[in-house]
């Protein structure tokens, strides 16, 4: 009964989905020879002027790599907040990881937004906007990791009269360390990723060179940005998927 439960659930979830999404895979069949015709047009790829796209992904690349070094500053202290073994005064404990969930709720995107409307146009916007969204994805993987850490040192610090916060800092942070570098390099890759788009709202990056090729309708020049997007991509996963093997 328990399963079919779920399962009417799942299937009720689904149908409310597409109730409101309404998918139209007629529109979808006739747009294909639309979308196969721009394709093709955007062959032989445009990189005339590839200094400017080489520019505007190092902003990316740069954007993203500081954006996270902002966030895991900000995080530390949130995460030792929001983990039950390193929190000093519990009922900070739901508050903070709240507030974790409403930065991680709020996409990159959308607080690169707001900053662009704080201090204008440019990378420096994305970078804050990372920034914020990864310190509560970095804060909540951090804090699960020290959570679900053995508790025997934590107590054995706590019983040679440690304080909670000393303790942490002398034998939770160490012992969780591939841990929570691990989760960073992720967290990192993600941000390169992300940060490809967030020149569409003038944030700086490589999305600030694809917005222009879309507005200008040249397809060569779109396929050219979007093979090196990808390209960047990939070489982020390949660093980061490395360093995180010699991690654990």
């Amino acid at each position: 009964m328990r399963r079919a439960a779920w399962i009417a659930c799942f299937v009720a979830v689904q149908a409310a989905c597409i109730w409101v999404v309404q998918p139209d895979l007629a529109r979808l069949w006739a747009g294909l020879p639309r979308l196969a015709g721009w394709i093709a047009g955007g062959f032989p790829l445009d990189f005339s002027g590839f200094g400017d796209i080489a520019q505007r992904a190092a902003e990316t690349v740069a954007l993203a790599t500081l954006g996270t070094t902002v966030a895991a500053f900000l995080a530390l202290p949130l995460a030792l907040l929001a983990a039950r073994p390193s929190c000093p005064w519990m009922p900070l404990y739901h508050p903070v990881r709240t507030l974790l969930d409403a930065l991680r709720g709020v996409d990159g995107f959308v607080f690169a937004l707001i900053f662009v409307a704080a201090v204008g146009l440019g990378p420096f916007a994305g970078m804050l906007g990372v920034a914020l969204h990864s310190a509560g994805s970095l804060g909540k993987l951090w804090s699960e990791a020290w959570e679900a850490a053995d508790p025997a040192p934590m107590e054995a610090a706590r019983s040679a009269g440690a304080g909670r916060a000393q303790a942490a800092s002398v034998v939770l942070l160490p012992e969780t360390l591939p841990q929570t570098a691990s989760a960073t390099l992720y967290v990192w890759e993600f941000n390169i990723r992300a940060s490809t788009v967030l020149g569409l709202v003038g944030a700086g990056g490589i999305g600030q060179e694809l917005k222009n090729a879309v507005d200008l309708l040249d397809f060569n020049r779109v396929l050219a940005i979007l093979a090196v997007i990808v390209a960047l991509t990939l070489a982020a996963d390949r660093i980061s998927a490395a360093l995180r093997r010699r991690l654990l």
